[in-house]
């Protein structure tokens, strides 16, 4: 499906493009609408393209479908070339900034000849964005700020594009009969929350490696060959904003497990296993481990631990945390599994702004394996997101239990995102809540108005069942709430209240280190997705991902409980 999410950031490009210019605003939406129907298609728009049935899918009309249809044939785009080349390069860029839309990079440009990233600065700097009228010095200080987060985050991509990417070279690799074996490595494997390169490792035959460099190097779509080598190759891959590398190794079969490990790391982790083979008489490296001149691993991971004294350590947990010493005592803990979790506790239907009716979110569930899946659209405050009133929340739920009726093995569950108010309450009371079976209370605004006494009085709630991106940070730019979380964390302990684990990859929220304070005060958490269309269901895997590099156990997760429990967790606190 790489071709849908490449066309819907060409779209997402002339929308933005569209509003810097000055357009009408019916057009910037159209190419927007057009954006998220690719991107919720479950067929590839080859297929559809091919097939003559473009023009059928709903919302794509035929200038639209003539626009993908120029693309799939020449690789080009003539609306994004007339809409951006109307406005300076730079422009555009600035849109991930926080605090900065569309009509505000219009007026920066035409009142300040701001035409990028460096002129926003020096503007900053000069006084001249705060006495634009309508910013202040406070927004300009804050759209400053987030400027230099943007600046330190794009020297890394997502963990999320990091995987696409990898997954798809892999798809690509696998089509060769004559590679081993093929595994992602490094930071990748290891699921950090933002990656440099992007690693793979490969085992392979000698006789075979030129054509197999050739195979990786002639991947569709690479703008640049850096290295061809027998057993390094390096190439660049276009993205949205700039290139991406991608390092493929080769090895010897006899030597893919040492070099896996090799390669995963972290550095710290192997330097703490060079320094234990070196007291065990032994020396490992990326070709294997070696007694004298004798070598006595090297094929799988499994036997590169084990020569050494120990179990196989998850990739996600070898960060030199303690991971080693818990190994050679026998009490690494056993980190939660894909397999463990039984539904996803954060999901927007199309009943507020999210893309799924409450039958396809039922239909992805039971495609997933899940037991269930928590409807959790906004609340009544959320109004710029289609929040629901009381009266649609209670129409949701007969809609929801009619869906129900007769489900054998999957459940949907009854919730809502509700907004946490400026002072603490609910947007909703607590007679509506009570009739929920899971309550995300979440802070959308005010995020620098007396967050923490807020956060703490909802969970004094007994009728909320977790707090929703506790930090509300960004990845990419955005710092989130001005928030102590160690004050809003000890308020969880007492309460019993569980927190979020936003598996969204932008979010990761709670993020690592915020997760292994809360498994150390025996904090529950919920894992969810936060999605509003089907393809972000499968963001669990990140959710999941960051909860192992935690040591979040099954027993620390919400997710593991069947429905029933999860439907029990309100009765049991308010007892």
């Amino acid at each position: 499906m790489t071709k849908n999410r490449e066309l819907a950031k060409i779209f997402l490009t002339i929308s933005d493009a569209l509003e810097i210019n000055g357009e009408d605003s019916f057009k910037v939406l159209a190419y927007r609408r057009a954006a998220r129907i690719l991107e919720n298609l479950s067929e590839s728009v080859d297929t559809l393209a091919a097939e003559k049935r473009l023009r059928g899918v709903p919302g794509i009309g035929k200038g639209l479908a003539d626009k993908i249809e120029e693309y799939l044939r020449t690789g080009r785009m003539s609306k994004l070339k007339e809409t951006s080349t109307r406005i300076p390069r730079g422009l555009l860029p600035l849109l991930e900034v926080q605090g900065l839309g569309g009509k505000t990079i219009r007026r920066v440009w035409k009142e300040l000849g701001v035409k990028d990233a460096a002129g926003l600065r020096r503007a900053a700097a000069d006084g001249s964005l705060a006495r634009l009228s309508g910013l202040g010095e406070k927004r300009a200080a804050n759209i400053l700020k987030s400027l230099d987060l943007r600046e330190r985050a794009r020297e890394r991509i997502s963990i999320f594009e990091a995987v696409t990417v990898a997954e798809d070279i892999l798809a690509h690799l696998r089509r060769n009969p004559k590679f081993q074996a093929l595994s992602p490595a490094g930071s990748v494997r290891r699921m950090k929350e933002t990656v440099g390169d992007i690693d793979i490792l490969a085992a392979a035959r000698p006789g075979d490696r030129e054509e197999l460099v050739a195979w990786f190097t002639g991947f569709p779509g690479v703008s640049r060959v850096l290295e061809a080598g027998e057993t390094k190759s390096s190439i660049l891959i276009p993205a949205a904003d700039g290139e991406r590398q991608v390092d493929l190794r080769l090895v010897d079969e006899s030597e893919y497990g040492a070099a896996l490990q090799y390669f995963t790391g972290s550095k710290e982790h192997n330097v703490k296993l060079r320094g234990m083979a070196k007291d065990r008489g032994l020396k490992i490296s990326e070709y294997g481990v070696f007694r004298g001149g004798k070598k006595i691993a090297g094929p799988t991971e499994e036997e590169v631990y084990r020569a050494l004294g120990l179990p196989p350590i998850p990739p996600e947990m070898r960060e030199d945390r303690g991971e080693v010493e818990l190994a050679l005592e026998g009490r690494l803990p056993r980190s939660v599994e894909p397999g463990d979790i039984r539904g996803d506790l954060h999901v927007h239907s199309d009943w507020s702004d999210g893309r799924m009716t409450l039958r396809d979110i039922r239909e992805a569930g039971r495609r997933l394996g899940y037991a269930y899946i928590a409807v959790c659209d906004h609340s009544r405050s959320a109004a710029y997101a289609g929040g629901l009133s009381p009266e649609r929340l209670a129409r949701q739920g007969k809609e929801i239990e009619r869906l129900n009726q007769g489900a054998k093995g999957f459940v949907l569950l009854k919730g809502a995102e509700v907004d946490i108010l400026g002072d603490g309450t609910l947007d909703f009371p607590d007679r509506i809540l009570e009739k929920l079976d899971f309550v995300v209370a979440s802070i959308h605004s005010g995020f620098r108005k007396n967050v923490t006494e807020r956060m703490i009085k909802a969970l004094s709630n007994p009728l909320v069942s977790t707090i929703g991106h506790p930090t509300g940070r960004l990845i990419s730019g955005r710092e989130g709430y001005e928030v102590d979380l160690k004050k809003v964390m000890d308020a969880a302990r007492k309460t019993g209240v569980a927190l979020e684990l936003n598996a969204f990859f932008d979010r990761l929220d709670l993020n690592e280190t915020h997760l292994r304070q809360a498994r150390k005060l025996g904090i529950k958490i919920s894992i969810g997705t936060d999605t509003h269309q089907a393809g972000g269901l499968d963001m669990m895997r990140y959710g999941v991902g960051i909860a192992r590099r935690a040591w979040l156990s099954k027993a620390d997760i919400l997710n593991t409980l069947p429905a029933t429990g999860i439907k029990k967790l309100k009765n049991l606190r308010n007892k």
